[in-house]
């Protein structure tokens, strides 16, 4: 009887714990979309509850407080866009090392709903940050880890470069892709002339790099 119990309730835990993160993901959409249309300020518990069709219980039920929500909410926007920058397999399959970190970068600079969205998002978590300590360890984080896959497509395109190198120049380039994402946003520069100023960059990176190693084109 144990036996054959067991995998009954463990089959019914599974079920549980895929409806709490249905539940999850369904309140960190929504807050997405609410700070993309409002901005960090604009974020109301009612209006995230009506959004994501839930009671504002549920809200700190999963999230604690909007501190918690917000924290989580710049966690699911950097796994979102890791996603998306991921792109389609195949075609990332046949890039050379140097299209890869192209087409990884300016994915970022799509217009496109989801990007739009979660790029003014993220820009508004990042601006957040600077008086809310409470958001800077997460933004860290996400931000450590987007220098650090940058540095290692880097390093497919110049195997030989230093690893302090790459990371300074993979800096440079999120840093950069920040500011233009945010100038397009917000209608300074046409997407177009994003993605060129990007283009331009990465060129001039790989070249600075070149001095310290030899570029698999």
């Amino acid at each position: 009887m144990w036996h054959s119990g067991r995998p009954e309730s463990h089959r019914q835990a599974q079920v549980q714990g895929d409806r709490v993160s249905d539940r999850r993901t369904v309140i960190l959409e929504a807050a997405a979309r609410v700070i993309a249309r409002r901005g960090v300020r604009g974020l109301r518990v009612e209006e995230l509850a009506a959004e994501a069709g839930i009671s504002k219980a549920l809200v700190y039920y999963h999230f604690g407080d909007r501190a918690g929500l917000l924290r989580r909410t710049l966690v699911f926007i950097s796994d979102r866009a890791e996603r998306y920058t991921a792109g389609d397999a195949e075609g990332a399959e046949g890039d050379s090392p140097r299209e890869g970190l192209e087409r990884s970068l300016l994915l970022e600079l799509q217009d496109v709903p989801e990007v739009r969205e979660n790029s003014t998002a993220w820009g508004e978590l990042r601006a957040s940050a600077v008086f809310d300590p409470t958001l800077r360890d997460e933004l860290a984080l996400a931000s450590l880890i987007w220098t650090r896959e940058v540095a290692d497509l880097l390093g497919r395109v110049l195997p030989t470069a230093p690893e302090s190198t790459l990371v300074a120049s993979a800096e440079r380039l999120t840093s950069l892709l920040e500011g233009l994402s945010s100038r397009w946003l917000s209608g300074v520069l046409q997407l177009d002339q994003a993605r060129s100023r990007m283009r331009e960059a990465i060129a001039v990176e790989i070249a600075h790099l070149g001095w310290e190693g030899e570029a698999v084109i």
